[in-house]
Parts: structure tokens; sequence; C-alpha cells
């Protein structure tokens, strides 16, 4: 450790100042010193939340100074929404990632649990996907939920049925959190706030209720925080994400990082070099047509890849 500087954790971020805790408890509110190293890529935040930063304490000892970010053991990395060709770390250290979702109020877009898990999985960080107010379900939506849990967990994944508004199933989600750093991601309205405030009754975050308008949720969370759990571990909460693309991976990287895609590669005449669309002797499509795997993951890794093809060909056909 450097000297005349104390070791700690980014909790909450809000743009130039960054709110520490330090190893022995202290909370310090603490700004950038320098420029960081940022791995080659263009961030629009190089201080994450769930950093280990060396900090020192400035005169007045009421602030401090970043003079350091420690090696990351892993990030959750998207596309800024506001400049495509950077990049945005929602959090960084987490043990796994936790995506609020819902089948109705809103509606469920099942296409972006696909583009959530894209982040997680370059880092093999393990996901759980939480179905919330389940409470409102009728019986064709508890069909498509049956549907989802069974695509999901063939391939790995946990899924949990949850309702903040009755509790049901909480308990399970509580042992899931249980001693572990976990981010807390999801579109607005899906009830992401109000589950918090189930488990932690004492941080009152702030909710709203869906526009009655557009059928979308309200922002509620402005910047990434990390709080700690009464029952063991911490809960990074994140901004509600309206979108999610990814410019920044290759559609090889994309191929690679559908996991069941990635098992059924090497089987593939072209190997890890096969993107599962047109080419001869592709074990995912022959896997697609003997049913084994979900042609709802298919087409959404498709549109994923499309989509990134047509933002990397602007890039590079972009004048300087």
């Amino acid at each position: 450790m450097k000297e005349n500087t104390e070791r700690g954790t980014v909790i909450r971020s809000t743009g130039s100042w960054y709110q520490v805790m330090l190893e022995h408890g202290r909370m310090m509110d603490c700004r950038m010193g320098g420029k960081f190293r940022q791995e080659d890529k263009r961030l629009t935040n190089p201080v994450a939340v769930g950093d280990l930063v060396l900090i020192q304490e400035e005169s007045t000892g009421e602030s401090g100074i970043i003079k350091e970010i420690l090696p990351r053991k892993n990030y959750v990395l998207r596309q800024s929404p506001r400049r495509k060709h950077d990049l945005h770390i929602l959090a960084s250290n987490i043990d796994q990632a936790v995506l609020i979702t819902t089948i109705v109020n809103p509606n469920l877009k099942q296409g972006f649990i696909d583009r959530f898990l894209l982040m997680t999985e370059p880092f093999n960080i393990p996901a759980i996907l939480v179905f919330n107010k389940a409470d409102t379900y009728d019986d064709q939506a508890f069909d498509l939920y049956a549907y989802l849990e069974e695509m999901y967990q063939k391939i790995g994944y946990t899924v949990l049925l949850v309702s903040a508004h009755t509790g049901a199933g909480m308990d399970a989600l509580k042992e899931a959190l249980q001693g572990k750093i976990s981010l807390i991601g999801g579109q607005s309205g899906v009830g992401k706030t109000t589950l918090v405030n189930y488990m932690q009754p004492q941080l009152e975050l702030k909710t709203q209720d869906l526009s009655d308008y557009s059928g979308k949720g309200q922002h509620t969370t402005t910047f990434a925080e990390m709080f700690p759990l009464s029952f063991g571990g911490y809960i990074i909460d994140t901004p509600g994400i309206k979108t999610l693309s990814f410019s920044h991976l290759s559609p090889s990287d994309i191929a690679h990082n559908f996991r069941e895609f990635f098992v059924l590669s090497d089987d593939c005449r072209f190997g890890g070099q096969c993107l599962h669309r047109n080419e001869p002797g592709c074990a995912v499509k022959a896997a697609l047509e003997a049913e084994d795997i979900s042609p709802l993951r298919y087409t959404n890794y498709l549109n994923i890849v499309e989509e990134s093809e047509a933002q990397n060909h602007w890039e590079r056909h972009k004048e300087v």
C-alpha cells in the first residue's frame, strides 16, 4: 500500500464525487486524483461502484483523493446510452448479478433478458433471473413464466418467481443474496426498488408508479449505490436500464457468450469461428432444428449480432 493512503470500497458514484467506505468502516467523500489507466477502453466512468481504491485524506480531513484503483476481479460493462462509442461500468468486483423482470405490468421484453446476460457472461458472473409481480399474473402469464423458467434453468441460470406485494418467493431471494455482493438491475417499472425496500425497509428507496400514458416505468435510481444487507452481504442498486447495446463486442464475442452456443461450437465445422448463421456444418443450427436450443434465444442472438455489425460498420467508416 502506498504511503499515507488508506484502502476502501467505492459504494456510491455521483459522476464527480465518490463515497468510499474505508476498511475500518468510516465513510469519506472522495474525488479523482489525475487520470487512470482505462484498460484500452473509452469509459464514461473510470471509477465504478464496487471498485477497491487507495485514497489519500485531504488536509481538511473531510474528504479524500482517489490515488489508485486496485485490480478488478470482474466488472459488468455496457455501451453508454448517451455516447454509443463509449462504455459504462455498472459495477465491479461482484459475486453475482440479479435481473429483476416481470411478465406483466410492464409486459415482458424477453430480448432484454438475453442482453443482460450478455453483460455477465464475459466474466462468468453467475446470474439470477427474478420474475416479480407474480400476484398479478393470469394463467397465460404463468404459462409463459413456466416456459422461460425451463428454458433458462436448462442452460444453467437460477430462476425465481416472487412478489414484493405478497412476499411470495422472497425468502428464496434473500437466501440467494445472503453473504454475497450482488448487482441488482432491471428495466424501469419492474418493481426493483420495491423488492429492495421489502428486504431492507430501513433504506426507504423512492419508488414511482408506471406512467399512465406509456405504461413504462419511471427512473427512480439516479446513481449506482451499494447497500449492506441486514442478513449478510451487499447489493448494488443500479439505475433502471432502458436499452442495452453492444457495439464494443464482435460477432464472435457475442456468439461465445451465449453459453449453450459456445458449448456446441466445438462441433461446428468452423469451430469457434462459426457465427451460427449460414455456415455449413453448424452444430447450433442443427440443435435449433432438433429443438434442443431455444428459438427465442437464437432469434435474440441474431438481432444482437446484426445490430452490433451495423454499429461497428458505422464506426469503421466514420470520418476522422
